[in-house]
Formats: C-alpha cells, sequence, structure tokens
C-alpha cells in the first residue's frame, strides 16, 4: 500500500475518533449548561441533541474536505508532516466550534436573564460614611431604639428601674419637661 494512503487512514481513524470523543464530552457535561440557560430540562436535552448531530456534520465535513493531499508523498516524515497539520487543524476547528457555541449560548442566556430583570441594574452613585465603630462595652450616646434599651425592652410609657441613659432618674412618678429642663414633680 501507498504511503499516501496510510496517511489518509491513519488521518481519518484519528480525526473521527477526535470529534466523536469530544461530542460525546461536550454532549454529556454541556446538558447541565443548556439546562440552566433554558430553565427546561426538556428542552435543553433537545438541543443538546441538535448541537451534537450539527457538530458531527461540521467537523466531520471538514475533515473530508481537508483530507485531499495534492502532492506526491515521498518518504513516512513528509507523510508525519502533512498528517500533524491536517490534525491540528482538526483540533483548532473543533475548539473554535466549541467557543463559538459557549459564546452564543452565554449571549442567550445573559438575555434571557435581562427579560426577566424586574429593572436594569445600575452602576452606584456614592457610599453611605461609615460611622467609627463603638469601644467595647460603650452605649451609643442619644436615644435608644425600640426595644434595644440597656435595661431591656419594656412597655410605651413604663420606665425601667435604675438611673436614665441621660443620667437623671427614672422611676414611677418621674417625668422629664421638654429638652433641657429638669424633671417636672
Amino acid at each position: 500500500m501507498d504511503t499516501k494512503v496510510w496517511m489518509y487512514l491513519v488521518y481519518l481513524a484519528i480525526s473521527i475518533g477526535l470529534t466523536v470523543w469530544v461530542a460525546r464530552a461536550l454532549s454529556r457535561n454541556g446538558l447541565v449548561f443548556l439546562e440552566e440557560v433554558f430553565a427546561d430540562e426538556r428542552l435543553a436535552r433537545a438541543v443538546n441533541s441538535l448541537l451534537v448531530v450539527g457538530f458531527y456534520l461540521l467537523n466531520l465535513g471538514y475533515v473530508t474536505v481537508a483530507m485531499k493531499h495534492p502532492g506526491p508523498v515521498g518518504s513516512t516524515a513528509q507523510a508525519m508532516e502533512e498528517l500533524s497539520l491536517k490534525i491540528g487543524l482538526v483540533l483548532l476547528v473543533l475548539g473554535a466550534l466549541h467557543f463559538f457555541n459557549v459564546f452564543a449560548l452565554g449571549r442567550y442566556r445573559r438575555g434571557r436573564l435581562r427579560q426577566f430583570a424586574t429593572h436594569p441594574p445600575l452602576a452606584p452613585v456614592g457610599r453611605l460614611p461609615m460611622p467609627p465603630p463603638a469601644p467595647r462595652g460603650a452605649h451609643p450616646a442619644g436615644p435608644h431604639p425600640a426595644g434595644a434599651h440597656p435595661a431591656g425592652p419594656h412597655p410605651a410609657g413604663a420606665h425601667p428601674v435604675g438611673p436614665h441613659p441621660a443620667g437623671r432618674p427614672a422611676g414611677p412618678g418621674a417625668e422629664t419637661g421638654p429638652a433641657g429642663s429638669p424633671p417636672v414633680r
């Protein structure tokens, strides 16, 4: 048998084997991605099958078109060089098809997520200043929010027994007047 025929047979065996292996790996691992893209398991399986068929058609079509070598192959070394060039091109086509599919499906997914968004994402206009951290054990100055009194929560109108946060006595009958005035008795 001629060296050129052996080169063609090795080329076809390697190219078809690579195509089948990559198609199975992409089909198996891409199904999870497609289920997330389409949010429907049945549709994801159908699209996955269609992508695998399209992948086989495109890649095997390229393999058969690129198989022809116009000149004679005089030595095994020349056959190996031509074989490596052809298989390298097949691998590049496999990679390009894969990245094109991922890119197209990613764009579709982003568009679908934008349709479901309640409002478009906006960049922050500014930042709110953060108060400095209070020392341990210190209570913040000023009025306490409801239910966050140092002596614990208490019903409205009832004062806790003990000193008032402003240093004035509190208890039954101790009422305060307007801000800054002494307690009224």
